[in-house]
């Protein structure tokens, strides 16, 4: 078990002071099985009005609006979270359970492809390959790790809104699109797997109490009896360094910070901070 202390915060600086801003923020952990959240807030500044919800897909919203003239917003979550490496039922799903009417109908949702996520006619070959030799748990592997091999790791090459297809293009992209490229071959092959939001310490060497600069990430889950974590970016299953915000379909259903704002944004600094605690 390890436990994290996470701070995440955003600032926004505007060209001249904007009268509205409406968002929603998802930068709650969640509280899950191999994950409990000790303490969580998320302080706004300014703010006019607040509240929070959990959405359709289970992840804690907190929702806001700004109605005063404002220059800057804030927005800063930190949370304090235990997490547990993954523990898996040995009992897997083999190709007749996942190509079944019960699980195609309970899974539809991270079955279905969107633009985002609609692979490659090369990655979907290599997908159909792996999975006409493989169980799928091991062609799932294998698609992940291929995608490591081939897609090179480089932030600004690729922005939130970028198509797998464009990433595998420039052969080069970020956490977002590894995710989306595993989940659309994934899918393809009729793997259901879902996109996952959340924090990743760096350095598993960093010492009790030490602070590092973290790193937003995502990583994806496959179904096979029950969800498997793996982080494509970095060719590993999911351990006890990964923190769940969100699970969704793709990026658009769990972005950390969305909103309207009637103003024009001039800086945007973004960082976070993690904390080995024990």
């Amino acid at each position: 078990m390890t436990t994290l202390r996470i701070e995440h915060k955003t600032a926004f600086q505007y060209a001249e002071p904007v009268v509205s801003s409406y968002n929603e923020a998802r930068l709650t952990p969640a509280w899950l099985p191999r994950q409990r959240v000790l303490d969580s807030n998320v302080e706004i500044s300014p703010v006019s009005w607040r509240s929070t919800y959990r959405d359709y897909w289970e992840s804690d919203v907190t929702v806001f609006e700004v109605t005063q003239p404002h220059s800057s917003l804030t927005v800063t979550s930190r949370s304090l979270v235990e997490v547990l490496p993954q523990v898996h039922r040995e009992e897997r799903a083999d190709w007749s359970a996942l190509q079944g009417p019960r699980f195609k109908d309970l899974l539809c949702e991270y079955l279905a492809l969107t633009p985002v996520t609609q692979p490659t006619d090369e990655l979907l070959a290599f997908a159909q390959e792996a999975a006409g030799k493989a169980e799928p748990d091991e062609a799932a592997r294998q698609i992940c790790d291929f995608l490591h091999d081939q897609i090179n790791y480089v932030p600004g090459v690729t922005n939130v809104h970028t198509p797998a297809t464009d990433a595998w293009a420039a052969r080069s992209g970020v956490c977002q699109d590894f995710a989306h490229l595993a989940i659309g071959a994934l899918r393809a092959v009729g793997i259901p797997a879902r996109y996952v939001s959340g924090y990743l310490h760096p350095n598993r060497e960093a010492g009790i109490g030490e602070t590092v600069s973290g790193e937003s990430h995502a990583w994806v889950e496959w179904w096979g009896g029950d969800w498997f974590g793996y982080d494509p970016t970095n060719s590993s299953e999911v351990g006890d360094h990964h923190v769940i915000v969100a699970r969704a379909r793709e990026y658009r259903d769990v972005r950390p910070l969305s909103g309207v704002v009637a103003g024009n944004t001039t800086g945007l600094d973004v960082t976070v901070k993690v904390t080995t605690v024990s």
